[in-house]
């Protein structure tokens, strides 16, 4: 293989678990793929982002060859690093505006409101009142969300005044970890007068959205708008918290129609291209009712695998092929199984770490279960309050991927890892603090 033929590959915040899913993507062998930053440098405590820019610089100007792609799969402060470093250094990428007005979950609905109606009721909650009140209009029950968060963190489900007020204090009190560094991104854009002064430490308050979560992932090219999958999110049975993601969808194909037509419309609006996308829905099958969610400017990491498993091709195939000028289509149900999931196993109280299993105990359970992957995340003698970026009601233990020939399937292989992973945990005053 000729060196002139590869292609250099910068990924903001590569990294171990998606080095194999990005190698088994068509053409890799013709890819050369380097970390840009490590993922503790983009997210743990509060980003610098004029620090971690520069030294992103750094390392490009410092590179000896071309640099032929930037692309990350993580949300801020990686989503908005890819276009300010693309236009710095020539990639392809979407603009750093549009970016923003899927990242700032209020900018985005009043995206939104432009072309759909699919949206909960929503509106800005001033942190500075004493006391907080609902925005007007904004009924019980509803969620208050930072306008950027990571993982779900700092976003509370409430039910009544009082809940209200509890969770804008401690949103009120955590804001500025997000919030203050996305400031210095807002400055570099030329706002338009309805988001004059709402800065990005600013509070949004949704009314609560029922039914059946659903993902759509796709990509814009040449501005044409295409949707490769629809997955189902499936919550711990009475919590927020996801228990999987499952794909394909179950959904109607006319319910998943009209999914695929709001994501269109909105995408168009606000100016995305050249780059992959996730949006999120709840559909309520009594009342047929779409509303999304949320807009993530990129696809999801967490899926590769299941498109792999089910499609053949990990869903990081889009975004290499559209920042380096190539075919973006995904091949369509070519995988080895007919369906996926990706599991959350999660622990609801807090405690300590005691035993987990060796790297080599995790190989052996994928090998001698076919279409399973495990990655463990905390490690032992880690408490678990301690881990970051964890939504408010919960403590993620392990990612695992099953991929089978129907749901039983995938269910009798996650019941199997967990059984075989053996976690076990002592009380939170029983170990040291992490």
């Amino acid at each position: 293989m000729s060196e002139e033929n590869v292609k250099n590959v910068f990924v903001v915040g590569l990294d171990e678990a998606n080095l194999p899913t990005l190698q088994a993507v068509p053409g890799a062998e013709l890819m050369r793929f380097h970390g840009l930053l490590s993922v503790e440098e983009l997210q743990d405590g509060e980003v610098d982002v004029p620090d971690v820019l520069k030294k992103a610089q750094q390392v490009l100007d410092s590179f000896d060859g071309s640099i032929d792609a930037i692309v990350g799969y993580w949300d801020f402060p990686v989503s908005t690093l890819v276009p300010i470093l693309g236009e710095r250094y020539g990639t392809r990428t979407t603009s750093l505006e549009s970016v923003v007005k899927c990242e700032h979950k209020y900018w985005s609905r009043l995206e939104q409101q432009e072309v759909t109606d699919c949206h909960p009721r929503f509106g800005r909650v001033d942190l500075r009142a004493d006391p907080p009140e609902p925005p007007e209009g904004v009924r019980f029950p509803m969620w208050l969300k930072p306008a950027l968060s990571y993982s779900s963190e700092l976003a509370f489900g409430v039910r009544d005044e009082e809940e209200f007020r509890k969770a804008a204090t401690e949103i009120r009190d955590g804001i500025s970890r997000v919030g203050r560094p996305f400031e210095r991104i807002l400055d570099r854009i030329d706002l338009p007068p309805e988001m004059a002064g709402v800065g990005g430490r600013v509070c949004l308050a949704e009314e609560e959205c029922s039914g059946i979560q659903v993902a759509v992932e796709g990509y814009v090219h040449h501005g044409e708008v295409t949707v490769y999958g629809t997955l189902d999110s499936i919550d711990y049975p009475d919590t927020p918290c996801f228990l999987r993601h499952q794909y394909p969808s179950t959904l109607p194909p006319q319910v998943i129609a009209r999914l695929h037509d709001v994501t269109e419309r909105v995408m168009r609006r606000i100016g995305f291209d050249s780059a992959t996308f996730s949006v999120e829905y709840f559909y309520d099958p009594g009342s047929q009712e779409i509303s999304l969610l949320e807009i993530n400017p990129r696809h999801s990491q967490s899926h590769a695998e299941l498109f792999e498993y089910v499609d053949g091709v990990p869903n990081h195939h889009p975004m290499l092929a559209l920042a380096l000028g190539g075919d973006p289509a995904m091949p369509h149900r070519q995988g080895r199984y007919a369906m996926a999931a990706k599991w959350y196993y999660r622990w609801f109280t807090d405690g300590v770490v005691r035993d987990v299993p060796s790297p080599e105990d995790i190989a052996r359970i994928e090998r001698e279960t076919p279409g399973v992957r495990i990655h463990l995340l905390p490690e032992k003698g880690r408490r678990l309050s301690g881990l970051s970026q964890q939504d408010s009601y919960s403590y993620e233990l392990a990612h695992i991927f099953t991929g089978g020939d129907d749901e039983e399937d995938l269910r009798r292989k996650y019941d199997h890892c967990v059984a075989a992973l053996g976690l076990t945990f002592d009380e939170p005053d029983a170990g040291p603090r992490s």
